[in-house]
């Protein structure tokens, strides 16, 4: 009994101090962008004109049937833009450093 008296408190302060350590890539996405982002329905030429070329454009996804559309991917320093067939569906915000907690990176 005495020895979970003792295990007790040392393990809420390794709880505690994991919990302070990251940064959540959702914490950051709720905050107000301090840029401009793509918006849902712009075209792949207004996001081009707007952001300028992306820094990769990643293989697309799908289009093996009719109702899976391709999914194309262009990766910004600060952000990864999807497109159904030309036009935005999403934009994810990408890490700000090896520290912060988010998405997996994308399949390539």
């Amino acid at each position: 009994m005495k020895r979970y008296l003792t295990t007790l408190p040392l393990l809420a302060l390794l709880a505690c101090a994991s919990a302070h350590a990251d940064t959540l890539l959702i914490d950051r996405s709720q905050e107000k962008p301090a840029i401009a982002l793509p918006v849902r329905g712009q075209s792949m030429q207004q996001v081009q004109a707007q952001f300028g070329d992306p820094g990769e454009r990643l293989d697309p996804r799908g289009g093996q049937k009719r109702q899976w559309p391709t999914i194309n991917r262009w990766v910004y320093p600060q952000f990864t833009v999807y497109f159904e067939k030309q036009k935005v569906i999403d934009v994810v915000a990408n890490k700000a450093d090896a520290n912060e907690v988010g998405p997996k990176p994308p399949i390539r």
